[in-house]
């Protein structure tokens, strides 16, 4: 659960003053969110970086909006050339809250009303995380595209099914990595690993750090049960940027851990994990935490490192610490120098690709097996993590989701 996931007095609070901004319906207006913690940026679209206009090409709508990132998703598909024309959420209060900041857009009395509008072929979802998949799968059944927020699937069971009805629909089921679609940094490391600028990938270590903000948290937010676990859920970005930069289309998880090493208030909450990833592209580490303490100017000093067999490259997702201003830092170092990038302004292309994949019938984005393959690498990293216990302690297996 990334750091801009609020409760509902903060979900409302943050649209609030968004709408005194941005009155009216825009496709190239769409603000960043704050995260809760004085204004500072949230994690998704770099500052700066110019939206797409295109005339509408797709006609989507929302159901559950339990998370900030909702507006990261919409903001994605209208720089594609989508238009929202619908929405659904069954708490009230957030609902009024989004009508106020999309006052443009129709309230529809229930999902069902969605599912069955003929007109409408994309639906987005940031609700809580365990009714994400459910949700796409009778998305699908109803002959229309889904886009989740991460993580999109919670359990294995939900993998399963998941993967059946999309192959029986052949619909689209897509997970918004953020941490790689909406920075621009990441999709600049992109380019440049797959123009050969630091030879062949070998491993990616990938650093996801966040900042708790205990009092902004829905209980969701504690319940293991329903976000999925830390590994599943701040992890899957992690393990889908291991998967698309080491170009792995078959991995494993081989050691994972996790804890609740400073939160005993609140038992079925884990605050720390790591995992060891194997690919048959490369290897890959990731960590992961809720300890970003309040002295860093922004959520979490999210980081992802590639190393190559001719060079690395860095990207400081969120902050440069006591360094260059901003967000979205790329350093690259190869056999002749050192080198930085800004990557404020990159083109964020994902939104576009999955408008026209849509459109097409095609996997551009991002291709339908390597969506579940990272669910799938991080639902069994947590399913077989052993479980960190007080200083002292032997670790033990924790119990399965399954």
């Amino acid at each position: 659960m990334k750091e801009t996931r609020t409760n509902r007095r903060g979900f409302i609070q943050a649209i609030a003053a968004s709408a005194a901004v941005c009155p009216a319906f825009s496709r190239n207006a769409f603000p960043s969110v704050a995260d809760g913690s004085g204004g500072r940026p949230m994690e998704g679209r770099m500052p700066g970086a110019t939206p797409r206009q295109t005339a509408p090409k797709i006609k989507f709508a929302v159901i559950g909006i339990n998370h900030d990132h909702i507006h990261s998703q919409i903001g994605a598909v209208v720089r594609g050339g989508g238009e929202l024309v619908s929405f659904y959420a069954k708490e009230p209060d957030l609902a009024a809250a989004f009508g106020k900041r999309y006052p443009q857009v129709k309230l529809a009395a229930g999902e069902q009303e969605i599912l069955e509008d003929r007109a409408i072929q994309l639906v987005l979802s940031a609700a809580i995380p365990d009714e994400r998949a459910p949700l796409g799968i009778r998305v699908m059944q109803h002959g229309k595209d889904y886009m989740a927020d991460k993580p999109g699937i919670t359990t294995l069971a939900q993998l399963a099914e998941a993967r059946r009805v999309q192959a029986q629909t052949r619909r689209i089921f897509s997970i918004m990595y953020s941490e790689r679609f909406e920075n621009g940094a990441t999709v600049k490391a992109g380019e440049l690993v797959k123009a050969g600028a630091i030879g062949r990938v070998i491993q990616t270590v990938g650093l996801g750090p966040h900042r708790i903000n205990l009092t902004q948290r829905p209980p969701w937010f504690f319940d293991r049960r329903r976000y999925g676990g830390i590994l599943c859920d701040i992890g899957s970005h992690q393990a889908d940027q291991f998967l698309f930069f080491t170009g792995s289309t078959r991995a494993e998880a081989v050691f994972s851990q996790v804890g609740n090493v400073h939160h005993p208030q609140y038992p079925s909450f884990e605050d720390f994990g790591d995992m060891v990833l194997r690919g048959d592209g490369g290897t890959g580490y990731i960590r992961l935490d809720w300890f970003t303490p309040n002295g860093l100017a922004t959520w979490g000093d999210g980081r992802l490192t590639i190393l190559g067999t001719d060079g690395f490259i860095e990207v400081r997702k969120n902050i440069d610490i006591a360094g260059r201003a901003g967000s979205s830092h790329l350093f690259l170092v190869d056999q002749k120098e050192t080198r930085y990038m800004d990557g404020s302004k990159q083109p964020l292309p994902y939104g576009e690709q999955l408008v026209s994949d849509i459109l097409n019938r095609t996997e551009t984005a991002m291709s339908q097996a390597h969506c579940f393959l990272a669910a799938e690498l991080v639902l069994k990293a947590q399913q077989q993590a052993q479980k960190l216990e007080k200083k002292g302690d032997a670790p033990t297996q924790i119990p399965s989701l399954q």
